[in-house]
């Protein structure tokens, strides 16, 4: 079964999957880009959720957005947006895809602690998915042919680094 999960014939379920993560994500970020995406509001609005009898926002989250976050919006009005485009471009190539997963469902991790459901459970759930696809998820990608290529030139690396402490 393993063989089959994560054999050729599925790796285009996979793939079809990862393409659809890709656009969910890029469109999203690409949105954000050419918006004018300020985070200000969302992080605003995630605090108000911290507090009441059932908060959606756990309190140690709410000191992180409160302390850190709202400080530094500038540079999550950058990164969320530029973040998601990117993601969903190497989602969609199947280029850097492990990466590209992991970045995913940490940002959807984040908007779930900070309350937002959404898409997000959906999101996440696919990103998991795929990451225990492992390599079937970008068979049919760009990574097919770059890991290997990264592969062989950090063993050359590690060939020459060994030649020259020998010697």
């Amino acid at each position: 079964m393993k063989n089959f999960l994560k054999g050729p014939i599925m790796a285009v379920v996979w793939t079809v999957l990862r393409v659809w993560l890709g656009i969910q994500w890029l469109e999203a970020g690409f949105h954000k880009i050419t918006g004018g995406f300020d985070a200000s509001g969302f992080l605003q609005g995630a605090l108000a959720k911290a507090g009441g009898e059932h908060p959606a926002v756990a309190t140690w989250y709410a000191n992180f957005l409160e302390g850190f976050a709202l400080p530094n919006v500038d540079i999550f009005n950058f990164l969320i947006p530029w973040g998601e485009f990117l993601v969903g471009l190497g989602l969609i190539v199947g280029l850097a895809t492990i990466p590209a997963l992991i970045a995913g469902a940490f940002m959807n991790l984040n908007f779930l602690l900070a309350g937002t459901v959404s898409t997000n459970p959906t999101l996440y759930t696919v990103a998991v998915i795929l990451l225990f696809a492992g390599t079937a998820a970008y068979y049919y990608g760009l990574d097919r042919f770059a890991v290997p290529y990264i592969k062989n030139i950090m063993k050359r690396k590690n060939v020459d680094r060994a030649v020259k402490t020998a010697a």
